[in-house]
């Protein structure tokens, strides 16, 4: 099998009430990501994990069953923790086959210098957003949240969508989006790298003038509505839709 691509996806958010979208992640995982060299989840894979002692759960079974066949494939897959889904650890890449990548990873991909983000660190208007994201990655707190029983996690996890969803309708969208100085920040101490991250649910692709440095930036597209992927090759990256067969 000739492998010379690499695959990009993000902002899935995976969870039982929205089945079309699992099937159709699976579906893509045995039908498009299994012709691929790798395979990268650029964070917020699930709608929330809530920690690795509930991979016996249905669908995070399932998932995790699903890339380690991939795996299995041939393909390597490397996953980048988003805001939803930060408590993923060891026994999940353990499980999957999964590579756990830091946030912000430089690789080269075929040749091309590409620096991979989840992307809510480039948001530096929403300074709320961005205290709540330290918390929540501060090693005490997560012990803390993970010494709670899974019910009194769901409801804490519950009860923080709520407030997200509610804090949104009282922010801009410009607030939302990257600040345009922080993507010049990052990709100038990378040494003017292509960028690819998701987390705005903003799909397009920006060209950015960075010292006279022309970085392209990729924003991936969510699952909310249908699938979507980046492929890159050695040539370019293109967008790709998927609605009901990848």
């Amino acid at each position: 099998m000739t492998r010379s691509h690499s695959l990009f996806i993000s902002d899935l958010h995976l969870c039982e009430s929205r089945p079309h979208i699992n099937q159709l992640f699976f579906a893509f995982l045995t039908q498009t990501a299994i012709h691929a060299d790798a395979l990268y989840i650029l964070g917020d894979l699930f709608e929330y994990w809530l920690g690795d002692d509930t991979l016996d759960q249905h669908l995070n079974q399932q998932v995790a069953l699903s890339l380690r066949q991939l795996v299995d494939g041939g393909v390597s897959v490397y996953f980048m923790h988003g805001n939803r889904d930060f408590l993923i650890a060891q026994q999940f890449a353990l499980s999957s086959g999964a590579q756990l990548l830091s946030d912000p990873t430089l690789i080269d991909l075929y040749g091309t210098p590409t620096l991979l983000m989840h992307g809510d660190t480039l948001c530096t208007d929403d300074v709320k957003y961005l205290a709540f994201r330290d918390q929540v990655r501060d090693p005490q707190w997560q012990q803390q949240f993970l010494a709670q029983t899974i019910a009194t996690r769901i409801a804490i996890a519950q009860q923080a969508r709520d407030l997200s969803e509610s804090a949104k309708q009282e922010k801009s969208v410009e607030i939302m989006d990257v600040n345009d100085t922080a993507v010049a920040q990052v990709l100038r101490t990378q040494h003017y790298p292509r960028l690819i991250h998701g987390h705005t649910h903003r799909p397009d692709v920006h060209t950015h003038i960075v010292d006279g440095h022309e970085c392209q930036r990729w924003v991936l597209t969510d699952w909310y509505q249908q699938g979507g992927y980046l492929r890159c090759d050695a040539d370019a990256c293109v967008a790709k839709r998927i609605t009901s067969q990848p």
